[in-house]
């Protein structure tokens, strides 16, 4: 059976907290950080710990002697080279130059590149992307959909059971108003030629119908009923509304390699709504006001969630609450995820508080992003500057076609259309994820397909450069193995890439745990630049047997961690651009 994989962090936090136990038997150590942390800089060793700073109160000690007393009596793990004392009590921790080499060989032998497998036996429901039926998918759609897909391969690799739930909007008021508007005046050959935007265009002019003509609006409102009450000839009409939007959809999907577990719109748990309100109400949690049904959480700094309107039509908290409760009795999941704009903070804070007062255990979070916007203005409807996602990426595909051409004129057509696919591709994602999610996006192709600088094209170019190596060797030394070769670390350059190396689980381990698949592009970012001075510095091809080698195992590492990382964000990457 496969060993465990454990990471350094893990590793030496372990046994600094086994080591402060050792010299202060009598203390409480249950509530003091003892993690060790990787150092911002190398002088300070490889990594530090703060601990002594943090017990220094709790111990009404000094701090510096505290960490004193630490070097004195730590006996040193195997992979640690040496510690010392820093500052005002900062330990600084060392590795071996072998136990690094050691590291890296591990991770060369695992498929999974020394991921651990933190994630066993826990399931975990993703809820991202969740486009309106009848609608076509626009740039503010982009956000949900990359970061969403982003988490969930980043636990995924960490060995959880994701479901990707993508929640529908395919129900409420607008579906009568389509019904009717379809009767009247659908136009046929527009539907099979672009469903959505027709159904869009039958949505935008009923709408606007209904707001000057009474008539109009009783008559939708009662092909909405007919719906509600199950009428077959609508429910047909309706599921052929979502067949027809999920088409379309699927066709964006693909282009963005973006997959989902479920499709469970909001109309899967319609017939739960009257459920949860029957539940509220006994458990005393709604109230009754101007003919609404409301929970009133003022007190508790949430104002006030509608849970049935005056009219007695449900709205979103209902139907979420519903959702939770069908998902946590269905698939016992440890945690529920979000991906939605941070417009939404208050109606998910409402809804996660009235889940916990209903007894729900399950863990909600509720991961939320800035808009994207042109550097002259944010994306809006109202504005009429909302640009159609399939646009967005031709326009990135074309751009990046130039791209191409321009860097490998001699590569064949139709392999500089399927490279400029993946760079045009990974370069509106990467834009994206390279950012906090909480951030407001200025979204410029400059920066998006720049060859320099943070970007997809650049790590991708760093990739190709370094199957390029792996190839010139493979033609010049036919005959030998670098496997079969130890490796070894002699040169700054080459050390400072393997210890960046030997970070990759930690990095996919914390991007996931904060959910900010920004973490995963920073450190793919410092690793191509640690990888480049490395390539600079150190002879390649025309080292001694052995040390060459050796650097050609670092570089087919590296371009595994790049690959894989940058999958890790959706991203591909061609062996050539």
């Amino acid at each position: 059976m496969k060993k465990e994989t454990q990471l350094i962090e893990q590793q030496l936090s372990a046994w600094c907290a086994e080591t402060f136990a050792t010299c202060f038997p009598d203390a409480d150590l249950s509530d003091i950080n003892l993690r060790v942390n990787a150092s911002r800089n190398e002088q300070f060793g490889d990594y530090q710990c703060d601990a002594a700073m943090k017990l220094a109160k709790a111990l009404k000690s000094n701090p510096r002697a505290i960490g004193q007393q630490f070097v004195d009596t730590a006996v040193l793990p195997a992979i640690v080279e040496k510690i010392e004392i820093a500052g005002p009590g900062f330990v600084n921790i060392t590795l071996k130059n072998d136990g690094l080499a050691s590291q890296l060989t591990n991770m060369i032998a695992d498929d999974k590149l020394g991921l651990p497998n933190i994630g066993k036996n826990q399931t975990v429901i993703i809820d991202y992307s969740s486009p309106n039926v009848a609608k076509p998918m626009h740039i503010g759609h982009i956000r949900s959909t990359v970061i969403g897909n982003s988490i969930d391969r980043l636990y995924r690799a960490l060995g959880y059971n994701v479901i990707a739930d993508n929640h529908l909007g395919d129900w409420g008021t607008q579906f009568g108003l389509i019904i009717l508007g379809y009767r009247e005046f659908a136009d046929h050959d527009a539907l099979k030629r672009a469903p959505v935007e027709e159904l869009e265009r039958i949505y935008v002019e009923s709408y606007n119908r209904s707001k000057d003509d009474a008539t109009w609006r009783d008559r939708a409102k009662a092909e909405l009923v007919k719906l509600q009450s199950g009428d077959a000839e609508n429910r047909k009409l309706w599921e052929s509304f979502i067949a027809l939007t999920l088409g379309e959809f699927d066709k964006i999907y693909k282009r963005l390699d973006v997959t989902f577990d479920l499709y469970r719109g909001e109309s899967f748990y319609n017939d739960d709504l009257a459920g949860v309100i029957e539940r509220l109400e006994e458990e005393k949690l709604s109230e009754e006001s101007d003919g609404a049904l409301i929970c009133n959480l003022e007190n508790d700094g949430l104002n006030v969630a509608i849970v049935r309107k005056s009219d007695g039509g449900f709205n979103y908290t209902t139907t979420d609450i519903a959702t939770v409760a069908s998902r946590t009795a269905e698939f016992q999941p440890s945690e529920i995820i979000y991906v939605t704009d941070d417009r939404q903070q208050l109606h998910f804070k409402q809804f996660f508080h009235i889940c916990k007062k209903l007894g729900i255990e399950t863990k909600l979070t509720h991961i939320y992003f800035g808009l994207m916007r042109l550097p002259e203005a944010t994306f809006s409807t109202r504005e009429g500057n909302v640009i159609r996602l399939d646009a967005l990426l031709d326009e990135a595909e074309a751009r990046a076609l130039e791209v191409v051409k321009t860097s490998s004129p001699d590569m064949d057509e139709a392999q500089q259309r399927e490279v400029a696919r993946a760079v045009g591709i990974g370069a509106i994602k990467y834009t994206d994820l390279s950012q906090n999610p909480t951030s407001l996006v200025t979204f410029t192709w400059k920066k998006a397909l720049a060859m320099d600088g943070n970007s997809a094209p650049y790590l991708q170019y760093a990739y190709a450069r370094i199957a390029s190596v792996r190839d010139k060797y493979a033609a010049k030394f036919p005959d030998i193995s670098p496997d079969e070769f130890p490796i070894v670390l002699t040169e700054e350059q080459e050390r400072r890439l393997a210890l960046k190396l030997t970070r990759f689980p930690a990095a996919v381990e914390s991007a996931a745990r904060l959910h900010r698949p920004s973490v995963m592009a920073d450190y793919l970012y410092d690793l191509s630049q640690a990888y480049s001075s490395f390539y600079q510095n150190v002879p390649f091809l025309k080292a001694d047997q052995g040390p060459r080698e050796s650097r050609i195992r670092l570089c087919a590492l590296t371009a595994s961690v790049l690959k894989n990382g940058l999958a890790l964000l959706g991203i591909e990457t061609p062996e050539r651009i």
